[in-house]
């Protein structure tokens, strides 16, 4: 089989290290370009010493040029911020090669809300129609047909995958679903700020982003299609003073509250009975980030209070791997064609 070329611009970031850990060992899928403008002229291997003597190790970072890019790649990968990914993407697709944006930049699929919410002019309005978000549980079919591929957030990953089988069967009420959301700090980056620093994190633990965080949009627009009306939800992320991992507590009312925990896992795990990477653990069995670390998996856990008639969702996920370098490589198989999975066949390690 032929190996497809690919390029990453944003090598630096924590997205940017997993994804190059995860195209040294894709069976069909090198990395022919990295970019970073701080890093420009080190050999990969001399940069990150873990890729060294492995595939992509005699990479030279380079600075962004995208005729280069376009003579280097089938398809490049955009770790850069939100409003920086936007042109740059363009510039790939008028080159004919396949684009996917770990920003927020093609999210949202109205451009007002985009630019409410980030406080960016949205510059590249007429490649929205195209972009397909690449939760590829919902839209893997879109995803083979598109070249250009919204690569989810951390947060919503987690929550839309938690409710899907809620919302497909009608199970919970709309009106109330509340997400208490906690992320490793690997989630905010791995430029250097006061919040972030060890001392600011470590033996705390603390809200933030409430409660207008930038993943609401992206999560009510994605839950809205699934329940087929516009949903308005509470979402509130916290820090904990851990590397990587998500966990979601998801709180809703179910529509029937005479309904079991039985009743709802039978019907979340036959909903998920054919999924790779979904899996919906074991009756009172609740979900660690420990156990999908480093992985694809979305553990779900499931709880039903029949004194308050609530039924409370638990998801985790990495938020580096399923989160956002993993997904953006499942993402690339479908677009070029190769098995979604290749690449991510691996467990998760425990330490």
């Amino acid at each position: 089989m032929k190996k497809i070329n690919a390029g990453l611009v944003g090598i630096t970031g924590y997205a940017g290290m997993e994804l190059a850990r995860l195209l040294a060992g894709h069976p069909h899928m090198r990395l022919s370009m990295a970019c970073s403008r701080a890093e420009a002229g080190k050999r990969l291997g001399q940069f990150y010493p873990f890729l060294e003597s492995l595939p992509g190790s005699d990479v030279v970072i380079s600075v962004f040029d995208p005729k280069e890019a376009a003579r280097l790649c089938d398809v490049v990968f955009l770790a850069v911020p939100a409003g920086t990914a936007m042109d740059m993407a363009y510039d790939l697709l008028q080159a004919g090669v396949k684009v996917v944006d770990f920003s927020a930049d093609f999210r949202l699929r109205d451009s007002a809300t985009y630019e409410e919410w980030y406080k960016i002019d949205h510059k590249q309005q007429a490649l929205l129609p195209q972009a397909v978000y690449g939760l590829p549980e919902l839209y893997a079919q879109d995803a083979a047909r598109t070249s250009l591929i919204a690569n989810p957030g951390c947060y919503p990953s987690s929550v839309i995958l938690g409710l899907y089988a809620a919302l497909k069967h009608r199970l919970i009420l709309l009106d109330d679903i509340v997400v208490d959301a906690k992320s490793g700090t690997s989630g905010a980056g791995r430029k250097a700020s006061v919040p972030t620093l060890f001392c600011e994190v470590s033996d705390t633990f603390r809200a933030y982003g409430l409660p207008r965080h930038r993943h609401t949009p992206e999560i009510e627009q994605e839950v809205s299609l699934l329940a087929g009306q516009p949903v308005c939800l509470s979402f509130n992320p916290h820090l904990v003073p851990m590397n990587r991992g998500i966990l979601s507590t998801i709180y809703t009312r179910l529509a029937n509250p005479a309904m079991t925990l039985e009743e709802v896992h039978d019907i979340f795990s036959h909903t998920w009975k054919d999924s790779q990477w979904v899996r919906i653990l074991p009756q009172g069995a609740l979900p660690e980030t420990r156990f999908v670390r480093g992985s694809m998996f979305c553990d779900i856990g499931l709880v039903v209070d029949p004194r308050t008639g609530r039924l409370t969702i638990l998801s985790a996920i990495d938020n580096l791997c399923r989160g956002a370098a993993g997904q953006a490589l499942a993402n690339a198989n479908l677009m070029c064609g190769l098995p979604m999975q290749s690449g991510l066949e691996h467990l998760a390690p425990l330490a």
